[in-house]
């Protein structure tokens, strides 16, 4: 089982993927923006991988257009290994690409319960292969 922490704005969207991850077996725990996502992952829990969307709409109104980009840099200050997967229903430019953290993997934006299954599951068997 893993400790997948969902961050997406969109409450239809989160509560698909937590029940994605439910059914799967694993632990989801989920945030809508930023602010959120950072008090948890500050916290002293488990968290095997960071599932987010790059853009996140209440932090796109305080400024931060891609906070999705920016918490998976922080997010890993604070825990190095932590395996990142982004999702986007928008184009991703190579000068985002460029902001991703080393490792990450992309899930575009609209996606299907079994393409989320096996991405989350590519995505944990690249962080252990990585981390072995």
């Amino acid at each position: 089982m893993a400790v997948v922490l969902v961050v997406e704005d969109e409450e239809q969207v989160r509560v698909l993927v937590e029940s994605v991850l439910d059914q799967a077996g694993h632990q989801a725990l989920s945030a809508s923006s930023i602010n959120e996502a950072l008090a948890l992952i500050q916290t002293d829990r488990t968290l095997d991988l960071l599932f987010t969307d790059i853009e996140l709409e209440a932090d796109q109104q305080a400024g931060l257009v891609h906070a999705g980009l920016e918490l998976a840099q922080q997010a890993r200050k604070m825990r190095p290994e932590l395996p990142v997967l982004y999702t986007t229903g928008n184009a991703v430019t190579d000068g985002m690409r460029a902001l991703f953290v080393e490792g990450a993997h992309l899930l575009p934006k609209p996606y299907d319960v079994s393409g989320l299954e096996s991405k989350l599951q590519e995505v944990m068997r690249a962080a252990k292969t990585e981390g072995a």
